[in-house]
């Protein structure tokens, strides 16, 4: 069996989750906008790549890269680099090929960004395309499911205000949420005013809070202490990014858990914020990372005796599906990201829909990924974008 096709497809789906307010994106406008005082770009379009995979007897594999904005620079490394060296290889041997495509630029500093992106959509495809080869699951091939119900926690109230981000609480609470992530950042007293509307709204359910990488070790160290009052889940990303050694101080001096792990692409990085304690919740996205290396950082975090809630962003049901799988295969895994304004979005890529709600999801039974794409649908949107 070789890889006789590797075919990447960017989609641009007009309604994002994180656009401007009027929405209006011009035909040649990026669309892209920062959201103070986050500092990352953000798109008013859901963009990602999606790949595929195609072997000489006809087998297919789907992956997919985070990649919220301009896809097209993951793509042209799949299209010019990364596809090319995979074409006529046995698709089987899937470790081998992750640590052949690591290696191509591991010299030049690139098992990050793009590229790091780019080696993610395809080994997920690669390890699909293993398991509809084999008839097994990719949990199965990962070693078995320890389970097959995920729980969720609902990542972000889309609302602007306390008050009706409050009531939407108490409607996931009505619909079976139990866990809550706040989309915070927004000054100390600011985010603990969300959190106590929330926590007032729905008593039953406990919350988390993501700063966004905004905060000044003072700053973070004084909502931390706050939340460590209310008995938070966990404190994700309360410093900036690069800053492993502030992380490490923060999470010795609260008893809230800071989660740290979507700017992370490799178990290398997350050998240095586990090892120097900077972290007590690992987050890889496996949109991000591939299940190869999700595998190895999962392994890597149960030796330290850290759990792993896989990240997930606005990827669509490929991504979705892989880190569902991977959360499965997990043993320490308390829950999976809910991001109820994509999930729309991602299920219409898919011929059925994965089965997901604010309380969590099941795992998708099949081989490979278990889900079959809307070829399609993929390519409609694709020549729209």
């Amino acid at each position: 069996m070789r890889i006789t096709d590797v075919k990447t497809f960017i989609l641009k789906q007009p309604t994002g989750p994180s656009g401007p307010a009027d929405g209006a994106v011009g035909d040649d406008d990026p669309g892209y906008f920062t959201r103070p005082p986050w500092r990352s770009l953000y798109s008013a379009r859901l963009e990602t790549l999606l790949v595929r995979l195609t072997t000489d007897d006809g087998h297919q594999g789907w992956g997919e890269a985070l990649a919220p904005v301009a896809p097209e620079v993951v793509g042209a490394i799949v299209d010019r680099m990364l596809g090319p060296w995979l074409t006529g290889r046995d698709p089987r041997a899937v470790r081998p090929l992750w640590d052949g495509m690591r290696d191509l630029m591991r010299e030049r500093g690139h098992l990050t960004g793009h590229q790091a992106d780019a080696m993610a959509a395809l080994d997920i495809a690669l390890w699909d395309l293993l398991g509809r080869t084999t008839g097994l699951s990719v949990a199965q091939l990962l070693g078995g499911a320890h389970r097959t119900e995920i729980p969720a926690y609902v990542s972000g109230l889309a609302e602007p205000t306390d008050e009706r981000r409050a009531a939407l609480a108490a409607r996931l609470a009505a619909e079976g949420a139990t866990t809550i992530k706040l989309a915070a950042g927004q000054g100390v007293e600011a985010d603990l005013a969300t959190y106590d509307a929330v926590a007032a709204a729905a008593p039953g359910v406990r919350i988390a809070l993501d700063a966004h990488w905004v905060y000044s070790l003072a700053d973070a160290l004084r909502l931390g202490r706050e939340l460590d009052r209310r008995g938070a889940l966990f404190f994700e990303a309360p410093l900036a990014p690069e800053d492993i050694e502030g992380h490490r101080a923060l999470a010795g001096r609260i008893a809230t858990p800071v989660a740290v792990g979507e700017c992370l692409r490799n178990r290398y990085e997350f050998r240095d914020w586990i090892t120097r304690r900077a972290l007590s919740v690992a987050q890889p996205d496996v949109a991000r990372t591939g299940l190869t290396e999700a595998t190895a950082i999962a392994a890597l975090a149960d030796a330290h005796h850290v759990p792993v809630a896989h990240h997930h962003s606005v990827g669509l049901g490929v991504a979705l599906a892989a880190g569902l799988h991977a959360s499965a295969a997990t043993a320490d895994c308390p829950f999976f990201e809910y991001q109820p304004t994509p999930l729309p979005y991602a299920q219409r890529v898919l011929r059925t829909s994965i089965t997901a709600g604010p309380a969590g999801f099941t795992l998708p039974e099949g081989p490979g990924l278990g889900i079959e794409v809307d070829t399609e649908t993929v390519e409609r949107l694709a020549e729209e974008s």
